[in-house]
């Protein structure tokens, strides 16, 4: 059994720093990106843009992959990209992040980008285990020396196999490998790596996924071969499917726990969740304690936890929207 660190090792400190956002309000999933997607609007999206660097985003994510709102063919992305990229740097000098599974999306946008209008590296986001041409993604982070997310909820299996990391061990260790493959095959240092902890739902969340990333966190923080690496977690996932009203206090209560332990970077919406709650806001505590409700007790199984957790969060969203 995979024994989990105690979170009295995370940091301690009083004051959570802010992290460095990634912005992804250019994303399909917003109704603003969705009408200059479906108009090819482009100054839309460089109102996007230029939005996100001004209230300080570190990136700029670009996502303009289909949603359950709109149909996009891969086609479609690889035609537009040639357009949005150069005119989204004309904007801003805010680097960019290219977020998309298929090498061809990021093959075209680092034909389009423009290294010497951007103030850092570009980002590739995101390399997992089970991607189909992970060694020529890693070549290509290499070639074109970029900085690059890793998703640690996929792991490597022993018989060559991947799959869904269930247990902060197997994240943890396919944090190293990723760390491994990219600093020996495509020369990045470990300050060239985010890690992507995973990070689900919270009120519906029957795997215990939520504690699994943190946990993962706490792992590669306390490994001395890891000091360096960067964290960063799709912070919207986290309260889908909880009252709009509270939305935005969860995810912000989320960017204080995770920065105690390491989290310094986070995709983001600027507009409404790119800032930790104050560490003594009374739904610190309250989400600290749904989250140990997550944790399987002797002969429970995960799911009989997760459905304790997520009764403990309905509950707290009730507390709070009644206030």
């Amino acid at each position: 059994m995979t024994t989990t660190p105690s979170s009295t090792t995370a940091p301690t400190a009083a004051d959570v720093p802010q992290p460095k956002i990634i912005g992804e309000l250019i994303n399909n999933a917003y109704a603003r990106a969705r009408r200059a997607w479906e108009a090819r609007d482009v100054s839309g999206f460089q109102h996007l843009a230029k939005l996100q660097a001004d209230a300080g985003a570190e990136f700029v994510n670009l996502n303009i992959d289909g949603t359950q709102k709109v149909a996009v063919r891969v086609e479609e992305m690889l035609e537009f990209l040639p357009i949005l990229i150069p005119a989204v740097q004309e904007v801003t000098d805010v680097s960019l992040s290219f977020d998309n599974p298929n090498i061809a999306y990021h093959r075209v946008a680092l034909e389009a980008f423009d290294r010497s209008k951007s103030r850092c590296k570009p980002l590739f986001n995101s390399l997992a285990a089970s991607r189909e041409d992970l060694d020529e993604m890693i070549a290509m982070i290499g070639e074109h020396d970029m900085r690059c997310i890793v998703m640690a909820s996929e792991c490597f299996r022993p018989d060559g196999s991947t799959g869904q990391s269930l247990d902060p061990q197997q994240s943890y260790e396919a944090v190293k490998h990723f760390v491994d493959l990219l600093v020996d095959k495509a020369g990045r240092t470990v300050d060239d790596i985010i890690v992507d902890p995973g990070l689900a739902p919270v009120g519906a969340d029957t795997y215990g996924l939520v504690n699994i990333g943190l946990d993962t966190m706490r792992l590669c923080t306390a490994d001395p071969q890891l000091k360096g690496l960067h964290y960063s977690v799709g912070l919207s996932n986290f309260a889908w499917g909880t009252p709009k009203a509270i939305k935005p206090l969860l995810e912000r209560a989320y960017l204080t726990i995770g920065g105690r332990i390491g989290l310094d970077y986070a995709l983001a919406n600027v507009e409404a969740n790119a800032t930790p709650l104050e560490a003594d806001h009374p739904l610190i505590a309250d989400l600290e304690a749904a989250l140990e409700q997550g944790r399987a007790n002797d002969g429970e199984t995960a799911e009989d936890a997760g459905f304790r957790q997520a009764e403990q969060i309905m509950e707290l969203c009730n507390d709070y929207i009644d206030e």
